[in-house]
């Protein structure tokens, strides 16, 4: 992260939100760990010396030192919310979090969906491995315990997320039953595997010469072992398990090569698991919902098609 950019407070971004439903008694930020962060953190982490710093809140809307994860709630913008909520993981290479760009921007857009979307701002390299993993899939097993109070069916939680957003996401989808996402507390109990999954251009293998050294390194650390390597090397840990998936990208990213999707894909394939891929020609990294980028600028309604022909759309009473 630019050390240069002005520092800002979370109310101004927060303001952007769509409004919430005149009837919703939910708070909009919801604390993940209310009963207390878990500790764990990656042996090399600088959370592990107590030097993580203050969160901080650029002008760009990125997040960076998170310490306190909490799930943003933002809900359908429409009159009759159709039941399906997803958990939205922002990208920013572990390092921080594009929280304005494919967090708030994204959660609008589905909103109009009837999407309820909780945006989760995770832990990231202060902490590394497991933090993110356990933080994501804490974030579903609570959307999932407290579906009714949310109105989203527990069977229509999906996970969606951009870059190493992309990575949590697909970690979420393969790693769900793993025990370095568990903490011992009661939610454990509670399914943390998603329903379906969405991912932008996502980061995938943390192996050479598809990986990206910097979400690798600021996941893992500069050593990571081989093992550990392997399993979050997110293509070699797909099975028949893992939920249906969609996956954009485009061939100009020179971040994220495309291979990671093509990777992904090529996994879910072998293992029966439904899935869709879009490779769009124009566009490099980090493209969120931007114009002017010939038929890359129109993946969002490649993702609604998906969506709505998966019946994620529909109504629960409908499906």
């Amino acid at each position: 992260m630019n050390p240069k950019r002005r520092l800002l407070t979370l109310s101004p971004l927060l303001a952007l939100l769509p409004t919430l439903a005149p009837a919703a008694t939910l708070p909009n930020v919801l604390p993940l760990w209310p009963e207390g962060v878990p500790a764990a953190t990656r042996a090399d982490a600088p959370a592990t010396r107590g030097d993580v710093g203050a969160e901080r809140l650029d002008a760009n809307g990125a997040i960076a030192n998170v310490s306190v994860p909490t799930l943003t709630v933002v809900l359908p913008a429409v009159d009759r919310p159709n039941g399906t909520a997803i958990v939205l993981c922002p990208g920013g290479g572990y390092r921080y979090l594009s929280w304005q760009r494919e967090g708030l921007q994204y959660a609008a857009w589905l909103s109009t969906l009837g999407i309820t979307t909780f945006i989760l701002k995770s832990r990231l390299q202060e902490w590394g491995h497991p933090a993110p993993l356990q933080d994501v899939l804490r974030a579903i097993r609570l959307v999932r315990s407290r579906a009714a109070q949310f109105g989203v069916d527990p069977q229509r939680i999906g996970v969606m997320g951009s870059s190493a957003g992309g990575h949590l996401a697909a970690s979420a989808s393969t790693l769900f039953d793993h025990a370095d996402g568990r903490t011992g507390a009661a939610l454990d109990s509670v399914s943390a595997r998603p329903d379906f999954a969405v991912l932008v251009y996502p980061v995938i293998t943390m192996t050479d010469p598809a990986a990206h050294p910097g979400s690798r390194r600021a996941l893992l650390g500069a050593e990571p072992g081989l093992a550990l390597l392997a399993q979050m090397s997110l293509e070699q840990q797909v099975s028949a398990a893992t939920p249906p998936t969609l996956l954009l990208h485009t061939q100009g990213d020179k971040t994220v090569p495309v291979q990671n999707s093509l990777l992904y894909f090529d996994a879910l394939t072998r293992a029966g698991v439904p899935a869709e891929l879009y490779v769009f020609e124009q566009g490099g990294h980090g493209i969120g919902m931007r114009d002017g980028l010939g038929t890359a600028s129109a993946w969002p309604r490649r993702a609604e098609d998906w969506l709505r022909q998966r019946g994620w759309l529909n109504s629960s009473a409908a499906r």
